[in-house]
């Protein structure tokens, strides 16, 4: 067969379906249809294969003019770029395939890239099963490493010490609020924010292979999803005990020894754990989403569409959080969430983490951050990281 460019290649598909005449048989017509998708498949094949050695390419120069300078590791995932290339796929689609389904196609062509580059080793709040580990898997692509910690303060540990490269965290939910364990970890750690994930958070209703619906007793999940989906629990099963646990991970777990409990978790768990899912989106807030934060040690570059997250020790004294956010008003400056937590292990003494539109290298940004750090004890930028594109 002759190599043909994409477009000959879609050219002869459309000729096809329009020129089939009203005696060709359905069998003839879909053999024609299946051999344009053969050849199609063949250019796809080729052409990621070429991304692959580009990226391989990259990787080589990467490497030899980090050693010419410095000897430092060289940085392999450039979060900012990701997220021009995706944006920037999602801006030229055309259709049929939805923008987000087709940049989730690139998410994982750029996962098994970058695996070529450099492994990925994420570490993500666990179990496996978990929406955590759903938003590590969006974020980084089924090609990288996931490995799953105990608690967030582990998450932070694992990549300060540089076992993992860069750790997945939730730190917000638009149901529930913050999660104040993440933001207590960077009170102690120099770790930065390099990225973030939004995850709309689809409850399901799971059992196992060998699960008794007639003899249910149980529903494991944690304690969260069963807020989350409590109004759908009264309806259908009012009757059945609720048991919180650890993680929606470890409520999937629990099935595989137990044929009178079901759990309730998202849809990572269902692969996971071989799972069946029973009734789909029970959550009572189908709008429900939560914010993950990718944690690592390098400065983000400018993507177009940053945001910046800093935290600040006020002073004790009246109207201290009014003078910190007057900087931000007067430089044109949108704050998106404030959060404040306690300022250990002073009493009574208390830290404001802040959330705003825009790199710490725009110039009205770094302005206002100037401004503010003259009114407080301290201030310290936890990173300027691309908006979320998934």
């Amino acid at each position: 067969m002759s190599e043909q460019s994409p477009e000959q290649t879609m050219d002869n598909l459309n000729q096809t379906a329009a020129g089939a005449s009203d005696t060709a048989t359905e069998k003839e017509f879909l053999d024609n249809i299946r051999q344009n998708i053969d050849a199609v498949d063949c250019e796809i094949q080729t052409l990621i294969n070429n991304r692959a050695k580009l990226a391989q390419q990259v990787a080589a120069v990467k490497k030899n003019h980090t050693a010419a300078d410095d000897n430092t590791n060289p940085i392999f995932y450039r979060p900012e770029r990701e997220a021009q290339v995706l944006k920037a796929v999602m801006e030229r689609n055309t259709g049929p395939i939805a923008d987000e389904k087709m940049a989730r196609l690139f998410r994982e062509i750029m996962s098994v890239c970058l695996d070529l580059e450099a492994p990925q080793r994420i570490a993500f709040l666990g179990p496996v099963g978990t929406f955590t580990h759903a938003a590590a898997l969006k974020h980084f692509g089924k090609a990288a490493d996931t490995v799953p910690m105990t608690t967030i303060t582990d998450v932070f540990r694992e990549v300060e010490a540089g076992t993992a490269m860069y750790g997945v965290v939730p730190v917000e939910n638009s149901s529930e609020g913050v999660v104040n364990h993440t933001l207590d970890g960077f009170l102690s750690s120099t770790l930065k924010i390099i990225g973030e994930v939004e995850l709309p958070i689809h409850q399901n209703f799971l059992v196992a292979e060998h699960t008794k619906l007639d003899g249910l007793s149980r529903i494991y999940s944690h304690q969260q999803s069963l807020a989350q989906c409590r109004h759908w629990l009264d309806v259908n099963f009012p009757n059945v005990e609720r048991v919180a646990v650890s993680s929606n991970g470890e409520a999937a777990r629990r099935l595989k020894n137990e044929w009178h409990s079901a759990a309730i978790a998202g849809d990572v768990a269902v692969a996971e754990y071989g799972l069946h899912k029973l009734y789909s989106n029970i959550e009572d807030n189908p709008s429900n989403t939560t914010r993950f934060l990718i944690i690592g040690h390098e400065a983000i570059a400018p993507s177009g569409q940053d945001k910046t997250s800093i935290v600040v020790s006020a002073h004790d004294r009246a109207g201290a959080l009014i003078e910190i956010l007057k900087p931000l008003s007067y430089h044109g400056v949108s704050m998106t969430s404030i959060e404040t937590r306690p300022e250990r292990p002073n009493k009574w003494a208390y830290v404001f983490f802040i959330d705003m539109n825009g790199h710490i290298n725009d110039p009205n940004v770094s302005a206002a951050i100037n401004d503010i750090r003259p009114l407080v004890k301290d201030l310290r930028i936890l990173g300027s990281y691309p908006k979320a594109v998934l």
